[in-house]
């Protein structure tokens, strides 16, 4: 019996994938449920599991676009045709072992050319101390050079022969060579909307600084018990998650974004808050659904929960898709200030930046503090500078002086608010 594989709908308006990864062989036996491929759609990267024990075929080539509902692999699950497949591919193996033994066997001979003749004499270096990297093993002038580099000085017409080396040999390690590569499926569709974004949209970026100092001290203060409470770390993201949501109720066109058609305006009363994570695909922007009904604790988990699925490669498009405001963290890469690319159809991203010790004038007194830049790009085909200056402001307020505006007043509540 043979079981046909096919490639499953990624989601509504997505015909086709790519074939970003196999993970078995042509003819290897694979089990039931078992991870087989990994493939790429405009806006995810989803598995496929073998639906039998048995023998796969393999019918689509890494890097290959596929259309959803065609057929990728054949999986034979008769135990005869699989222990047939197994003994000729033992049979197989061992001829193309004997194959390579007796290339091994040619390349093995030293051919050196008529220039490394000459350069062998002169340094007294023996042809078998030497790897030819010339096609079919033979001695080039190149291999020659480097040899006697570990013992004699370079004259400057060998090193150049380094820098330069002449076409059809191996690269040297200052030689100027490059390599291309396929854009998966995912990287290109992101680059189309980054574009689209530039051209269909009047982006501004505004800019502000936060003293960092007071979230410093809670978490320092609180970050090992909520830790050995919760199972996750107290981070900045839950501060700067609540902030944006307080902020978004006092600005809400910051949480609207322009119909399709470009003649309305959608508020949202909610705040879907996505996250900017950096994956092994590439940045990756999951959604903290209803936000504004989370705590610390709720927030903090679910931003762990997503972290792990990009990170491993398992996040749904259902887990990108829907959010109305982005978050994005550059600082964890370094980054002093940038200005972020609004998410479509969002209309605003904030941006985050690393953290340095500056100088402030604080009531007259000169002081070192923590300070983060802050950067709101917008649309401003929406919003308006009050409404994004006034966003910024009302989220350096809330991280500047949480207890007040993140914990209802009072000490006494931080123990509540962070459910500890």
């Amino acid at each position: 019996m043979t079981i046909k594989v096919k490639v499953p709908s990624p989601g509504e308006s997505i015909t086709e994938v790519e074939v970003s990864s196999w993970l078995v062989k042509d003819g290897d036996s694979v089990s039931k449920g078992q991870i087989i491929a990994e493939i790429d759609s405009d806006k995810a990267t989803l598995e496929i599991s073998a639906e039998e024990n048995g023998i796969i075929t393999l019918m689509k080539k890494k890097g290959e676009k596929v259309p959803v509902g065609d057929i990728i692999c054949l999986i034979k699950t008769s135990s005869c045709e699989k222990n047939e497949k197994k003994k000729n591919q033992s049979n197989i193996s061992i001829s193309q072992v004997e194959e390579t033994e007796r290339k091994q066997k040619k390349t093995i001979k030293k051919y050196p050319s008529p220039a490394s003749k000459k350069i062998l004499s002169e340094k007294n270096i023996s042809v078998e101390s030497i790897q030819g990297t010339g096609k079919h093993g033979r001695i080039t002038k190149r291999d020659c050079i480097f040899a006697s580099s570990s013992s004699d000085s370079i004259t400057t017409d060998e090193m150049t022969s380094r820098y330069f080396s002449p076409v059809g040999e191996k690269p040297t390690i200052m030689s100027r060579y490059f390599t291309k590569t396929p854009l998966s499926s995912l990287r290109r569709k992101l680059s189309e909307r980054l574009v689209s974004v530039k051209n269909k949209t009047a982006i501004l970026t505004t800019f502000n600084e936060v003293d960092m100092q007071e979230i410093f001290i809670l978490r320092k203060k609180y970050k090992n018990i909520f830790k050995e409470k919760h199972g996750v770390n107290l981070g900045f993201m839950s501060f700067f998650t609540k902030s944006c949501v307080r902020a978004l109720n006092i600005y809400p066109d910051v949480n609207a974004m322009i119909s399709g058609e470009g003649e309305e305006k959608i508020n949202f009363e909610y705040c879907d808050i996505s996250i900017a994570i950096s994956g092994p695909k590439g940045l990756m922007v999951p959604v903290i659904r209803n936000a504004e009904n989370l705590s610390f604790r709720g927030i903090e988990k679910e931003i762990s929960r997503l972290s792990e699925r990009v990170r491993n490669g398992t996040i749904s498009i259902d887990e990108m898709t829907g959010g109305t405001f982005t978050i994005t963290n550059g600082g964890i890469f370094g980054s002093m200030l940038s200005t972020p690319i609004i998410n479509p159809p969002q209309s605003a991203i904030l941006g985050m930046h690393k953290i340095m010790d500056r100088t402030v004038v604080i009531h007259g007194s000169v002081k070192i503090r923590p300070i983060m830049y802050l950067a709101l790009s917008y649309d401003h085909r929406i919003i308006d500078g009050r409404e994004s200056v006034g966003f910024l402001v009302s989220v350096k307020e809330a991280i500047e002086n949480p207890i007040k505006f993140l914990m209802n007043g009072s000490e006494k509540n931080i123990h509540r608010i962070l459910e500890l």
